[in-house]
């Protein structure tokens, strides 16, 4: 069985930041990819400082050519099995092939969970949009509907209310909207319409054409904005007995500061254990994990030297 000082499960910003790190500290580092990241139907990652705009899929290319310089092997597959503990040492099973490792850093990032609503999947990323910091400045001044099914649609109304105001809030879920929240809304100028929706139609490239209510009413506008429910893709984690936290947001790994979990010897970086991270915040809790193995490993060396 192949040996590495660290394998890094997932290759997207705060896996292969991790890897970076890692290879820069001369540790021999495996990293394990599906090729599925989170923001691959957007056509630009923003927030970005000195690569603002920059495609998504373009930046991960120079992050993977960024480890391989520094000694990291990165390869594509998914991980069916994590076991072992810190004593023992890890073992990473995939389809015929099984590495070993002394840490392990999740980078596995999260799912977010769609409300069931025809089309909505197929505009995601598109003309359907979650983030304000992320898509808003694209969006500015443009026709938005806010779809209300949780706690937090009314925030993000407020959030993109700065950037356009011209802004309608869908009250898909009455039941979620609060009676502060909705005062919130009402001293911002949003309207609130009473209805569910019930599809939301777009055109072949993924824009927004409309959104149809249950009354039959459609609603003509450039972007629908929605929060998902996120969900950490934590199935390893768990199978070591790590449990998950959950927020508004959804259920994530928690971590200390330096990203080490509740299982030793595992650490956590990136969306699967900051939902709200966007790239940079990923791959800066990526360094940090990095950075926290290889002095985890110094120390145990030096104890068993």
């Amino acid at each position: 069985m192949e040996h590495f000082e660290a394998i890094v499960i997932g290759g997207g910003s705060a896996g292969l930041a991790a890897a970076v790190a890692l290879g820069r500290s001369r540790r021999t580092v495996l990293v394990i990819d599906e090729g599925n990241p989170r923001n691959a139907k957007a056509s630009h990652a923003h927030n970005i400082l000195g690569q603002e705009g920059t495609n998504p899929m373009d930046l991960l290319e120079r992050g993977r050519d960024e480890a391989r310089h520094y000694g990291a092997r990165i390869i594509e597959g998914k991980v069916d099995t994590l076991t072992g503990s810190l004593d023992t040492g890890f073992t990473v099973t995939m389809t015929e092939r099984s590495y070993s490792a002394e840490r392990i850093v999740l980078a596995t990032g999260l799912i977010d969970n769609l409300p069931e609503i025809p089309g909505l999947a197929q505009a995601w990323g598109k003309s359907a949009i979650h983030c304000a910091y992320c898509h808003g400045w694209e969006v500015r001044d443009q026709e938005l509907l806010v779809l209300g099914i949780g706690a937090m649609s009314s925030h993000q109304a407020m959030m993109f209310s700065q950037l356009s105001s011209k802004i309608t809030f869908i009250n898909h879920n009455s039941s979620a909207l609060a009676e502060e929240n909705r005062a919130t809304l009402e001293a911002l100028g949003i309207p609130v319409l009473e209805q569910s929706v019930i599809a939301v139609e777009f055109d072949d490239q993924g824009t927004l054409a409309s959104v149809l209510l249950a009354n039959n009413q459609r609603l003509n506008a450039e972007t629908l904005v929605v929060a998902t429910h996120m969900q950490a893709q934590a199935a390893l984690y768990e199978s070591l007995g790590g449990s998950l936290a959950e927020n508004p947001l959804g259920t994530y790994i928690s971590v200390n500061e330096m990203g080490a979990t509740e299982v030793a010897g595992i650490y956590a970086a990136g969306n699967v254990c900051n939902l709200g991270a966007m790239v940079m915040a990923a791959a800066a809790s990526g360094t940090i994990a990095g950075a926290a193995v290889n002095a985890d490993l110094i120390s145990s060396q030096l104890a068993t030297s």
